[in-house]
């Protein structure tokens, strides 16, 4: 199909077509026929290395975006004490990146629709950059917040656009690995912050926060735009050219070409996409299981337990709680390791499944410790021994979520919704998961406060009806390319 044809299936004339931000660039083209000899294995290799350099350059977004949801732990004693803030007025702080989040998200599938994905990740870098030294160089709280907020957008931006390129630009039998390198790389930006935390001032640490994104930018010159997000544009050369460079020079990718141009032509008769039309199988199932799944990602309680950890360690007789934090930052880089290692083999329904159902036994370790430790007197060696159970029941929590809950929901929406509405539907899941976010990090100390173990009891039941939505609608995903997965709703 030319891209003559593709305007005429409805996105205007050729002057209206829209052009990527960072073009794909033609020097990709140089040495694409150079060795016709090489064998079907190197073939394979330089297809998996060409990839796997993309991943790990926009994979520097998600590390920017657990840089900064590990930031406010280790730096709230100083920067209180250094711009004399009160503990709301710090709370504050830490809250704006969730709510600079959401105005991200909102926006980031339309930008990442008109622009590209890469010009979208160069959209997200900027506000991140200029916000890290809003923070670093700030003498009151309003530099602080205005750091915050802009971090917050370019984060929302980046935890949509990072999964959708990733599983556009992954061949299939790679893609679930592939895309659990994102959540892979928020647990690594968490770790370093708060690594970074325990031998930097807040100042430095803000300065640190700004070399993820300083190093995205040059790398997004280097790495070919997503080749489905091209053919949709009816960008036809620039598509087949980026394609060729994601499976190799000698790759023959005409069945994958003609895959994606039969799934971008069977969506693009008409581009305006209206309210009625997600009356469609085809479009409220696979929307209604991305936003759900995002949801209770957030409702099985993962940043409630994560803010009362240090708490628990306290009252376990840990008393060096930024170290333990870090521990916790560690376990869960190793645990999503492994997540990536698994998701193309198990499968992403089981890890799902599997991770839940560990979230719950654990949370139900946590509840009844705490309750129990409510009838027992706190001189007693029980006592102890049930602070060390909670203790051991957050660790196993944390190392459930990351086995699956944490990584396969992002993967998850990037590969079950239909191009259509790709861009609309991923901000209204993206924008989902953060709003929960926030309602269960504002929520979380008011709970406690009401019953510790009643908490970890709400947050159970959420793990267990996680469970049952895995079971009944999510579909298995593994094996399939994305034109089969949304063929597969219709």
């Amino acid at each position: 199909m030319s891209s003559e044809e593709n305007n005429e299936d409805g996105r205007g004339g050729g002057g209206d077509l829209r052009k990527p931000f960072l073009h794909t660039g033609s020097w990709y083209r140089m040495g694409s026929r150079q060795s016709s000899l090489m064998g079907s294995s190197q073939t394979m290799r330089d297809s998996s290395i060409s990839v796997l350099a993309c991943v790990l350059i926009v994979a520097l977004g998600p590390i920017q975006f657990g840089f900064t949801c590990g930031y406010s732990s280790p730096t709230q004693t100083a920067i209180m004490k250094d711009l004399k803030l009160t503990v709301s007025e710090f709370s504050l702080f830490g809250s704006l990146s969730n709510v600079g989040a959401m105005v991200g998200a909102i926006s980031s599938g339309q930008i990442s629709e008109y622009i590209g994905r890469k010009g979208s990740l160069m959209i997200a870098a900027l506000p991140n950059i200029i916000g890290w030294l809003s923070i670093s160089f700030a003498k009151d709280p309003s530099f602080l917040y205005m750091g915050r907020l802009l971090e917050g957008f370019g984060v929302g931006i980046i935890s949509y656009v990072v999964p959708v390129y990733i599983a556009e630009i992954a061949p299939q039998n790679l893609r679930g690995g592939l895309g659990s390198v994102n959540q892979l790389s928020v647990t690594i930006g968490i770790m370093l912050a708060y690594l970074l935390g325990l031998f930097v001032n807040w100042r430095v640490l803000a300065v640190l926060g700004t070399l993820p994104c300083l190093a995205l930018i040059p790398g997004l010159f280097f790495i070919p735009e997503s080749p489905r997000w091209l053919a949709k544009m009816g960008l036809t050369e620039d598509f087949e050219t980026s394609l060729q460079v994601l499976r190799g020079f000698d790759a023959d990718i005409t069945n994958e070409v003609n895959e994606i141009k039969r799934s971008v032509a069977s969506t693009s008769r008409r581009t305006t996409m209206r309210f009625a039309d997600l009356k469609q199988r085809r479009y409220w199932l696979p929307l209604m299981v991305g936003i759900v799944l995002l949801i209770l990602q957030q409702l099985g309680g993962i940043n409630g337990v994560i803010f009362y950890s240090s708490n628990i360690f306290l009252s376990a007789g840990i008393s060096s709680s930024n170290a333990a934090t870090f521990g916790v930052g560690a376990i869960q880089v190793v645990a999503t390791a492994v997540a990536t290692w698994l998701v193309d083999k198990t499968g992403r329904r089981l890890l799902l499944i599997v991770s839940s159902t560990g979230m719950a036994f654990s949370l139900l370790i946590v509840a009844v410790s705490f309750y129990v430790k409510g009838f027992v007197s706190e001189d007693s060696t029980l006592y102890g021994v049930l602070g060390i159970l909670s203790v051991v029941g957050v660790v196993l929590m944390i190392i459930s979520f990351s086995l699956g809950m944490g990584p396969i929901p992002w993967l998850i929406m990037s590969e079950i919704l239909p191009v259509k509405i790709k861009g609309l539907a991923g901000s209204t899941a993206t924008l989902a998961n953060w709003l929960f976010s926030w309602v269960i990090t504002v929520t979380a100390p008011l709970l406690m406060a009401w019953s510790s173990g009643g908490t970890f009891t709400i947050y159970m039941v959420m793990c267990a009806f996680t469970v049952a939505f895995v079971a009944i609608w999510v579909p298995e995903t593994k094996g399939r390319t994305l034109e089969e997965i949304q063929f597969s709703f219709r």
